[in-house]
Parts: C-alpha cells; structure tokens; sequence
C-alpha cells in the first residue's frame, strides 16, 4: 500500500507533546480494533455453539424431538434460527458451518404454467467509452417468484449484454439489489410469508399448504430459511425505530408472557414480550417489541440504556431499579383504579376515588 507524502506526519519537526499525542492516538486506535476483533470472534464463537445445538436437535434422533403439529412449529422456528445465525456469522465475517447431515432440498424449476413478468435491466448508454455503438449479443435471465395472495406469478429479470466490437468492452446492467441475494423470493412474496405468520398467525406448515393449491410447492425448510434471514436484514430498521422512540420524552412500557418452545427439553417455558411506546399525545405512533427469555428488571433497563423521561407502567418491581437511575415512575391509572373499583361496594373512599379519576377520564376525552 502507498501512502502519500502529505499524509505522513513530519515527526523530526513535532515538538515532545505533539509527538506523545500522535503515539496515545494511534495506541488508543489499536485498542479500538483490538476490542473490535475481540467482539467480533467472541460473537462468532458463541453464534457457531448455538447452531451447533439448533443443529443437534434439528437433525438428530427422532426419539429427541416432538411429533405432530407441535414438533412442526418448533422445527419451522429452529430453521428460521439457524438461518439467521448463519446470516450473521456472514455479516461479522465469519463461515457458517457447512456440514449438514441431511440433504438441503434442492430448487425446483418454477412452473412453467405461470405466468412470467420480464423485467428489463439494459446499461444507462449503449455506446462504449472509446465512442464505439456497443452490440447486443446476449442476457442474462434470473427469476424470481412472486406473489399476490391466491396468484404465484415470475419475473424474470433479463439483463442484456452490450458490446462493443473495436475495443471488446462488455457492458452490462448490474443486478437489482435483493433482500436474499441469489434467494428466489421477490420482496413481495417475503413481506406476504411474514405478515401472514407473524400478523395473521398462520403457521409455515399452513402457508405451504396454502401455496401447494395456488400451484407453487415450497419446502417448508425453505420458508424457514426466509423468515431467518429477513429478521436479520429487518434488524437496522428496528435499531432505527428503537432511537426514535427513545428519543420522546414519555415513553408506556409493558411486559407479556407467551409460551416459548425450547429445542431439547420436550416442553415450554415462559418468556416475555416487552412493548414500548410514545405518549398517546405523541406525534409518532410506534411501537418497539423486545423479547426475552424471562421477566427480569434488567431487561428493561438494557433496552432503554440511558434514556432520561417519564416512564409510563404498572408497580411491576422490576422497573423500580429503573427510577433510581434519573427516569420518573408514573403509575397506570387504569391499575390504580382496578384496586379501588374492587373496594367499591365496601368503602365510601374507593367510591370518591373512582369518581374523581373518572373526572381526570373526562379531561383526557
């Protein structure tokens, strides 16, 4: 590598304090990267010991894993995790493991029956750079499925290869850029797999079936596979939406448990679901869900780090921590007004404490 004259620093003109600057800098930077590369391997190690699990439970003895609908949810979870753990080891410059002890299934060609959507890719100017009329002398043709609910149909992006005949330059359209690069999916049809499990709540073994009588047979594997990748690539966009709403000054906080199928174990444990949003009088309408294997208070404190304002929530004791750390506690009125509705019939007071907060209902209104 070259480095150009100017960008050298002059070290024989740079007085003691410059020179000792200079050295604390460029120490401070290779700690940086130091620590970077610490991270980076540590993560990679811990990424490649979960797939190894996933991947132990997914193709090991049958007399290991669950039978009927519910082994079929908890495969079609541990394929969408293992292709997102695979994702991010390439994204941190890592190699996912590439033995597999059973057979990946193999691409089908699409029917023929469906119907196809050419799409054009041609180069901005088809004259060569030395000013020669370029040639069209072929294409490539890549195909993607599609979807419209109830119809499959193809595009096939056809990208034509330009030449020229005095100098031989080849030019040529570059590929469209894709959720899942050489993946078979348009983002139409992976926006429909995701809404469908996760906002209509239908199972990949049901979608699959579901696409079997629009024509198409896709591997349940497969639509695994996508739903994987797709939380990874969708991740900068909930870090994204995460900032924004940490960036309000009053935030409602709250926790849910479902039930979590948990590979090797037979049986499900509880996790939890944390929701956060902006006021009600807040200009953004957005909601950011973290999830996690269990209800303790430092999830919550993780996730909003060190953001300062008012937290709305109920008098669960694993936001107290929360309080002393500059955020200010306001209660749920509706779980303070729960207590006092189920005193009404016994005390005077629970009666007078409803209708004044029904007076603070009315301003809100």
């Amino acid at each position: 590598m070259k480095i150009a004259p100017d960008s050298v620093p002059d070290l024989a003109n740079m007085d003691a304090d410059a020179l000792r600057q200079l050295v604390l800098g460029s120490m401070a930077r290779q700690q940086a990267l130091q620590d970077e590369l610490r991270y980076k391997e540590a993560k990679i190690s811990k990424l490649t010991h979960e797939i190894a699990v996933l991947r132990r439970y997914r193709f090991g003895k049958k007399s290991e894993q669950l039978a009927g609908v519910q082994g079929l949810l908890l495969d079609d979870t541990v394929d969408a995790d293992m292709a997102a753990i695979e994702q991010e080891l390439i994204n941190l410059g890592g190699q996912p493991p590439v033995e597999r002890t059973v057979a990946q299934p193999k691409r089908q060609a699409l029917p023929p029956q469906l119907p196809r959507i050419d799409i054009h890719h041609e180069p901005d100017s088809t004259h060569c750079s030395c000013g020669c009329q370029l040639q069209r002398i072929g294409e490539d043709v890549a195909e993607k499925l599609d979807y419209v609910p109830g119809i499959f149909s193809v595009q096939r992006h056809i990208r034509g290869k330009w030449v020229c005949r005095q100098c031989q330059t080849l030019s040529q359209a570059p590929v469209p850029g894709h959720v899942i690069d050489k993946g078979l999916a348009t983002t139409g049809l992976l926006a429909h797999v995701l809404v469908a499990k996760y906002g209509d709540h239908l199972p990949l073994y049901r979608q699959q079936k579901i696409f079997e009588r629009a024509g198409v047979s896709l591997a349940r594997s497969t639509l695994a596979q996508w739903v994987g990748v797709c939380g990874v690539q969708l991740q900068p966009l909930v870090d994204a939406l995460r900032q924004h709403v940490l960036g309000r000054r009053v935030l409602h906080a709250d926790e849910t448990p479902v039930q979590m199928l948990k590979p090797g174990t037979g049986r499900t444990h509880r996790a939890y679901l944390w929701a956060y949003a902006p006021g009600t009088f807040d200009d953004l309408r957005a909601v950011v869900y973290d999830f996690t294997e269990g209800r303790a208070g430092e999830n919550a404190r993780t996730f909003l780090g060190d953001w300062q304002g008012s937290l709305v929530c109920d008098d669960y004791v694993g936001y107290k921590a929360c309080f002393t750390q500059g955020i200010t506690e306001v209660g749920c009125m509706a779980h303070a007004r729960r207590k006092f509705f189920e005193l009404d019939d016994k005390s005077l007071l629970a009666g007078q404490a409803l209708n004044y907060m029904g007076q603070l209902y009315d301003i809100e209104r």
